[in-house]
């Protein structure tokens, strides 16, 4: 009975660190391309005219499913710890400090009870 409980306690660390993760990797290779789109239509803009530049309205983002059925996680996830981040004025600062948390929480304080656990069987 109670190496099922182990088994379940490391497989549950081990799926909200991925779920934590994989919705950390997803905002920054958004942050990345935005900062890109971004760089590429201040290039534009300053190499045309003013009235060719507001010609172009900028592109919205469309998120997919799995995209923000993983931020939804992540947000569940994490809510315990992210107020501790709710006065950050950056979107860096906030992810990663709760990515950091999630990971010392989830994946050590779980890991760590289920090898105590497996010690006592």
């Amino acid at each position: 009975m109670l190496s099922a409980i182990v088994k379940l306690l490391r497989l549950a660390s081990f799926v909200i660190c991925l779920i934590v993760i994989a919705s950390f990797v997803v905002f920054a290779a958004n942050q990345a391309k935005s900062a890109s789109n971004e760089q590429q239509q201040s290039l534009q803009e300053s190499s045309s005219s003013p009235t060719a530049a507001n010609s172009n309205p900028p592109a919205k983002h469309k998120e997919s499913s799995i995209h923000k059925g993983l931020d939804e996680a992540s947000a569940e996830l994490t809510s315990p710890f992210a107020g501790l981040f709710s006065g950050s004025h950056s979107q860096w600062t906030k992810r990663g400090g709760e990515l950091i948390l999630a990971l010392l929480i989830y994946g050590f304080a779980l890991g760590y009870v289920a090898r105590v656990l497996r010690v006592r069987t």
